[in-house]
């Protein structure tokens, strides 16, 4: 039976050190906000904490389980998803002009729907072999599913989880070897779809043409954007250092979807450039374990995973920076958010367990009944030596 390779310690001291400058991050955005209601600093900290524990535990079971049980459960964790997102259209808690969770705001079953997109199609293309080349095997049923979960998050509203989810779902379609063509229909389709739902939501119309007229002007950029501009342009270098940030104070959503410019102000361009980095360095070892895996399931949940969890990042950042239009997505791993943090630690935990290359069950049943039979036919041969010594050896 082989022996599984040992994890992957860069990526776990990596997504390591994005927990923890999370967390300090959290506490700079929050303290005031904890002591002005609540009459504790450290109460949004704490809740932080909470996540985190809960996260990590999460990531190390999925990282000591072996992988290929998801391929199993793909549809049935697709399936319980599509409900959570039909539950939050129903019963949803609404905020800021939008339904995205439950339970009082504690659980987003758009955040488990980008995860889950990954395994579903990850389990779907590796079931398809060179058959996904073929249009009724490949372009016709991944552009129904990928539509139905895409849809469904679309309407709570919620376009920047859209992208992310329907790009690593692009991903893993691209890496499965799906036909040049179909790339090419696919992609026109998401980009029409997605400039209809543009032209459909008022919001996302003034975004875009805000953006746009910010590209002539900044000075015409809406207040959001321009206040994270300011917070980054006041950092320097250096930095003003942690907790003494002013900008953040007048920043909206500084704790979870603006915490890239309390970064910039507080830690400087160093901090920045730290952050970026980091993300490198992971997507360098997820994309390295992808390549590694055992087998075509393992190498593209890696590799959709990773890009899942790096392009968020660059789309959060991006939009800061006022490279992209302004739209609500956290940064992972650092912005506050219990969902997001969890979901982003399972999908560490899932890469790991990819990187330990635990052999499928099936395998290891056949290995085992391999050994069995072996041991049988040695028994055999060595009652037949003995029986023709017997006959050899004199009376």
């Amino acid at each position: 039976m082989r022996e599984s390779r040992p994890p992957d310690y860069l990526l776990t001291l990596t997504t390591a050190a994005l927990v923890m400058l999370g967390l300090l991050m959290v506490y700079s955005t929050t303290f005031d906000w904890g002591y002005g209601q609540y009459g504790d600093p450290l109460y949004w900290l704490k809740r932080q904490v909470l996540w985190v524990a809960l996260g990590t535990a999460l990531a190390v079971v999925l990282a000591r389980t072996d992988y290929t049980l998801w391929q199993g459960w793909a549809v049935p964790l697709l399936g319980g998803t599509l409900v959570l997102l039909l539950l939050v259209l129903l019963v949803g808690r609404p905020q800021w002009g939008a339904q995205r969770a439950l339970l009082g705001g504690s659980i987003q079953p758009g955040e488990l729907a980008k995860v889950a997109t990954v395994v579903y199609a990850a389990a779907w293309a590796s079931s398809k072999g060179e058959r996904i080349r073929d249009l009724s095997y490949g372009l016709i049923p991944f552009s129904v599913w990928m539509g139905l979960v895409a849809g469904l998050v679309a309407l709570q509203p919620d376009l920047s989880a859209v992208a992310v989810l329907v790009f690593a779902g692009f991903l893993v379609f691209f890496l499965s070897g799906a036909h040049i063509g179909q790339l090419f229909v696919a992609g026109l389709m998401g980009t029409v779809v997605f400039w209809g739902l543009i032209v459909v939501y008022p919001h996302a119309h003034e975004r875009l043409e805000a953006f746009l007229a910010g590209l002539k002007d900044p000075s015409l950029l809406p207040y959001h954007p321009q206040q994270a501009l300011y917070a980054l342009a006041s950092g320097g270098l250096f930095g003003t250092g942690l907790g003494e940030g002013r900008v953040k104070f007048y920043l909206p959503a500084a704790h979870t979807d603006a915490v890239f410019a309390v970064v910039g102000e507080e830690l400087g361009l160093l901090g920045c450039l730290l952050v970026i980095g980091l993300f490198g360095v992971l997507a360098w070892r997820g994309f390295r374990i992808a390549l590694r895996a055992k087998d075509s399931f393992g190498g593209l949940l890696a590799a959709g995973l990773t890009g899942l969890l790096v392009f968020q990042a660059m789309l959060n950042m991006g939009v800061i920076a006022s490279l992209l239009p302004f739209t609500g997505t956290n940064l992972p791993f650092i912005s506050m958010g219990g969902s997001s943090l969890v979901t982003s630690l399972a999908a560490v935990g899932l890469m790991e367990s990819i990187a330990r290359g635990r052999p499928p069950r099936r395998w290891k049943r056949e290995e085992v009944q391999l050994q069995r039979t072996q041991r049988t036919q040695s028994g055999n041969d060595l009652t037949i030596k003995n029986a023709l010594r017997s006959l050899r050896s004199p009376r």
